[in-house]
């Protein structure tokens, strides 16, 4: 099958973000089911997105990148 756009290689080097100001959260759609990984601002509750979640491996992908354990669900 001929693809349109190529896969780029994600980085597999652990990124960080601000733990005292930053949350990460699992946003999740009620009407589509659509998940995006990211985090929220504890301050000003901006959310920033991260990663579409598609499947299990997705959720493990950005896990690893960011050194995170638990994600909360956010609807």
């Amino acid at each position: 099958m001929f693809h349109l756009f190529k896969k780029t290689n994600q980085n597999t080097q652990k990124k960080s973000y601000d733990l005292a100001t930053q949350k990460p959260i699992l946003r999740c759609s009620i009407c589509t089911g659509e998940q995006v990984a990211g985090f929220k601002d504890l301050h000003t509750g901006k959310f920033t997105d991260i990663m579409l979640i598609r499947n299990e491996k997705d959720l493990q992908t950005f896990k690893e990148q960011y050194g995170v354990d638990e994600l909360t669900k956010e609807f």
